[in-house]
């Protein structure tokens, strides 16, 4: 029930009703509980050595601490193994959404790509250029949009990155005196929004939106959206953990295009990926 999104007065409630059994939602509280070692040794289990993608965000929610109620981060990763499974790596509790928390499909989080650079200076960075999109129309006028987004999807679809910039230069003239800025956010983190041109489409596909792990953050809200605030970091992580436990349970399957996907990366990352 727990895992379900119901609240621990909720879960009292519901086995009075059904069952006539009394029980104080402090004895519910206590009974979850015992799922916090089994939670944070999961965080500390030892994961696989090579992940071809690895999707990076946050998801945020509201945590009483020291008598104030704060805007907490939970910092996820999900990954997608070199058997085209994907997996929850971890959940973390932190304060903020930010940087210096990671010490790779990102979503434009700023020194997001530092971080990661730092720790894995081989890694091919994709920002999510979904992200990107909602962030260049953000203050476009409803009139303009339309034509606006297409002229985006010539930078975002093009065949190559050749193709790419010149579609660039094109949306630049005709909409840099009305939105100046849009353009200039292409531009300056062209070299994370453009990695995905390297690849053929079926790697395309799988990298240029960070939609793998967005999805899952939606069924997480899904089941904490009866809890407004939670009373400690552990309420926190214990609801999440065993609401990823129930999710998860129907990743049961691998990407329909992984044989194909996986031989294109093969041959990107002969050096990194074993026989």
């Amino acid at each position: 029930m727990y895992a379900k999104g119901m609240t621990t007065s909720d879960i009292e409630s519901h086995i009075r009703d059904i069952y006539g059994v009394e029980v104080s939602d402090t004895t519910v509280s206590r009974v979850t509980d015992k799922i916090l070692p089994i939670a944070k040794e999961w965080q500390q289990r030892s994961l696989e050595t090579v992940y071809a993608v690895v999707f990076l965000d946050a998801i945020h929610f509201h945590v009483r601490s020291e008598g104030q109620i704060v805007k907490k981060a939970v910092y996820i990763a999900i990954g997608i193994n070199l058997d085209g499974r994907k997996d929850v790596l971890g959940m973390w509790v932190g304060e903020n959404e930010s940087a210096k928390f990671w010490a790779t499909c990102t979503d434009n989080l700023t020194g997001f790509s530092s971080a990661i650079e730092a720790v894995f200076p081989k890694t091919e960075i994709q920002n999510c250029i979904i992200h990107q999109i909602r962030n260049s129309t953000k203050y476009v006028s409803y009139k303009d949009l339309k034509a606006l987004v297409v002229d985006l999807k010539a930078v975002y679809a093009a065949v190559d990155e050749p193709s790419a910039l010149e579609a660039l230069d094109v949306f630049a003239q005709r909409w840099d005196k009305k939105y100046s800025k849009i353009s200039v956010s292409w531009q300056d983190n062209w070299p994370n929004l453009s990695t995905y041109f390297k690849f053929p489409q079926e790697v395309r596909r799988l990298i240029y939106t960070t939609n793998a792990i967005e999805g899952f953050n939606r069924q997480l809200r899904k089941v904490t959206k009866a809890k407004s605030v939670f009373p400690t970091d552990d309420s926190l992580l214990k609801m999440l953990y065993l609401a990823m436990m129930d999710i998860t349970k129907k990743w049961t399957g691998k990407r329909q295009d992984w044989s194909m996907i996986h031989a294109q990366l093969a041959v990107y990352f002969s050096d990194r990926i074993p026989d």
